[in-house]
């Protein structure tokens, strides 16, 4: 049974469960019948004759693993297709070889560091034209867009200062403008909570490495569509750049998938609490988190999602040496950088995530040096509080 919306927001998504335990997986492929889909390494297949094979016939090119789990994925996002990369910046960087020399694209201002790296300093000198955006305000994105637009990419809540796009809104802009194809990095919600084609996206994009495996173990970065000439031109990228993930991190993420239910309400649950228990401490400045009436897109998230990730950004009160001393004396939270997994994870995006993204830059987008992100995982409520709580009078000793 679906159920209602948690706290306001949309309803959960039919069936999501049914289909992450047993879409793509049906035993009846294997001639053992296996339950779980197996890990099948070989590089290569036996063909009955030249260029007659059995819908494989070399690794890059498909693989059975791989397979289970682009079907899967094709599923939770509500998505005809599914290609899985061998990491998040693999899959941008195939999306761009949509494009061609002489196209723009338009991102939004606060992003992944890694995807702010690629634009500015690879894709860039690349004969591309790039653009940094805030899409958080849908006319800005409608006065930025040109003949030359080829691609505009959102990423929705951004990574780390947690603001929120509407999807839909920018999506009946960039469809104003035939050619243009709108990309959304949907790392940070998982399947679970957000599906953007539903909301008009042209891809869905997921660093798979995050919540969708959920145990910090694979890297994979996984894109999402429903048009078939795209599928067909990525599929044949894929294929010709050869960024594929291993059959083994496959196997990995496939199992992920089948406790992603589960454990995004959990995160959702230890989220909302560290939210509002670090909202009424008084070392804390400001709290981000989406999930809080106080967060200014709030209803929009509502009106868009089905609840919200485990991240959480908040500002420390003082300066760099607080937030320093606060993440030095962190037990349950352990401090290192990527999010998403079962584990608690803090960072200090102005040292290490967003080092790249030049210091003005970060200034502007409000990435200070008391700025710190955490992604809340799956302990306990009352074991998470009590740590911030030390670690933040710890801080200020």
């Amino acid at each position: 049974m679906a159920g209602k919306g948690t706290q306001g927001f949309l309803p959960p998504f039919k069936h999501f469960a049914t289909q992450a335990i047993h879409a793509g997986q049906d035993p009846e492929q294997w001639r053992s019948g296996a339950v779980v889909p197996p890990i099948s390494l070989s590089t290569t297949f036996k063909q009955r004759a030249p260029g007659e094979h059995a819908g494989y016939d070399y690794i890059r090119s498909g693989n059975p693993t791989r397979d289970c789990l682009e079907k899967a994925v094709a599923a939770l996002d509500g998505a005809k297709y599914c290609l899985a990369y061998s990491s998040g910046l693999a899959a941008l960087l195939n999306i761009c070889h949509l494009l061609k020399t002489g196209d723009s694209v338009i991102c939004m201002d606060d992003v992944y560091g890694g995807t702010n790296r690629y634009f500015q300093k690879v894709a860039s000198e690349s004969n591309l034209k790039v653009i940094f955006v805030d899409c958080t305000k849908p006319k800005c994105l409608e006065a930025a867009i040109t003949p030359e637009t080829k691609l505009v990419w959102l990423e929705t809540p951004t990574n780390p200062t947690l603001k929120v796009i509407d999807i839909k809104a920018c999506a009946d802009i960039v469809r104003r403008h035939p050619g243009v194809l709108l990309a959304v990095d949907n790392s940070f919600m998982s399947a679970y909570f957000q599906r953007p084609l539903a909301l008009g996206a042209d891809i869905c994009m997921s660093s798979a490495t995050k919540y969708m495996n959920g145990h910090s173990d694979a890297l994979m970065g996984l894109v999402s569509v429903n048009r078939d000439d795209l599928y067909e031109r990525l599929k044949f990228l894929q294929n010709s750049l050869g960024a594929v993930p291993s059959p083994f991190d496959c196997f990995l993420c496939n199992r992920g998938l089948k406790t992603l239910h589960i454990r995004m309400k959990l995160h959702f649950h230890n989220g909302l609490a560290v939210a509002q228990f670090l909202e009424s401490h008084p070392s804390v400045e400001k709290v981000i988190y989406p999930g809080l009436p106080s967060h200014p897109q709030h209803e929009l998230m509502k009106k868009q999602c089905t609840g919200c990730p485990g991240m959480v950004t908040f500002y420390i009160k003082g300066k760099k040496e607080n937030a320093s001393a606060f993440l030095r004396n962190l037990k349950v939270f352990t401090l290192a950088e990527s999010l998403g997994g079962f584990e608690s994870l803090a960072e200090h995006p102005a040292i290490m995530t967003h080092a790249s993204v030049p210091e003005e830059e970060r200034k502007t987008l409000g990435i200070t040096d008391t700025l710190i992100r955490l992604s809340v995982g799956l302990e306990d409520e009352e074991d998470l509080l009590a740590d911030l709580d030390q670690a933040l009078k710890a801080a200020f000793a």
